[in-house]
């Protein structure tokens, strides 16, 4: 029993101080977001209740330099459009592979699943050279593309793992009938496939909306299209950096997709966890 309540209390406190450690940066954010210039740099740990305000918020959603309904359009567009791309074609694709025995599916399921491990900012330089050579460097499309392919191993992964535990007999029946494996795939296999297909959409959004490198690097600091992310640079310059536009921009830009994460949590573990009962 000793051991155990040691090895418990152990767990809790390693929880406990990465939850700190994960949550210092977030409170900074937070209480900055509401003080001015001058006691950001003094006390940025500290928030005087007297000086508090939340002008600095509504000067940010007015800034002329970044209009923040603009950047919440385009970063929302990148979200729909890469989960459509991600999704359309991870779902045929996973089907295929879940569905078709032998060592050639089991090696492509393998070589997708090691896109996982390449982080995207090694394959971004190539990827702008490929752009570029396409006619697709600075333009929205080739942004899509581009976020869209590094979405595409986990998405395939999970699927193929969700499509395993679905029976067979049901592809069966279906083919019984002389539906064919397209009918199959998006009239039977893809509504069952709703609980994982919601779950890689939400990590897919979260990973499109928080990404910063791909649009500033693919569309590029002159771009008439800034997500949310890359609009924070607005108040940045060589020499200077006006804080009471920063943080609270950085603000705005992490609570629509913070309260969607923390909704949708349920759902994000549910669709996990059924999905991982095959593999």
């Amino acid at each position: 029993m000793t051991r155990t309540a040691v090895r418990s209390a152990t767990r809790v406190a390693v929880v406990a101080v990465l939850s700190i450690a994960m949550l210092v940066p977030m409170y900074i954010m937070v209480v900055n977001a509401f003080k001015p210039q001058q006691e950001i740099l003094l006390a940025p740990l500290g928030l005087d209740l007297a000086t508090a305000t939340t002008d600095h918020l509504a000067a940010a959603w007015q800034n002329t330099s970044f209009p923040v309904v603009e950047g919440y359009a385009v970063t929302l567009f990148l979200v729909l459009a890469c989960n459509v791309v991600a999704i359309g074609t991870s779902v045929p694709a996973a089907y295929v592979i879940a569905r078709t025995p032998g060592p050639l599916f089991r090696f492509l399921l393998f070589f997708f699943v090691a896109g996982m491990f390449v982080p995207a900012q090694i394959i971004l330089v190539p990827a702008i050279f490929v752009l570029k050579a396409t006619g697709l460097m600075g333009t929205l499309p080739g942004l899509v593309l581009f976020m869209a392919s590094t979405m595409i191993p986990f998405t395939l992964f999970i699927f193929s793992g969700y499509i395993r535990m679905l029976p067979r007999s049901l592809d069966e029946a279906a083919s019984i009938d002389g539906a064919s494996r397209q009918r199959i795939l998006w009239t039977i296999v893809f509504p069952l496939m709703r609980p994982i297909v919601a779950t890689a959409f939400i990590l897919n959004a979260l990973s499109a909306w928080n990404d910063f490198v791909s649009p500033q690097l693919i569309l590029g600091p002159g771009s008439e299209f800034k997500t949310i992310t890359t609009g924070v640079y607005a108040a940045v310059s060589t020499y200077t950096t006006n804080y009471e536009i920063v943080f609270p921009t950085l603000l705005l830009a992490v609570v629509p997709i913070l309260v969607i994460f923390v909704v949708m949590q349920r759902h994000i573990m549910g669709g996990l966890s059924t999905g991982a009962v095959k593999g």
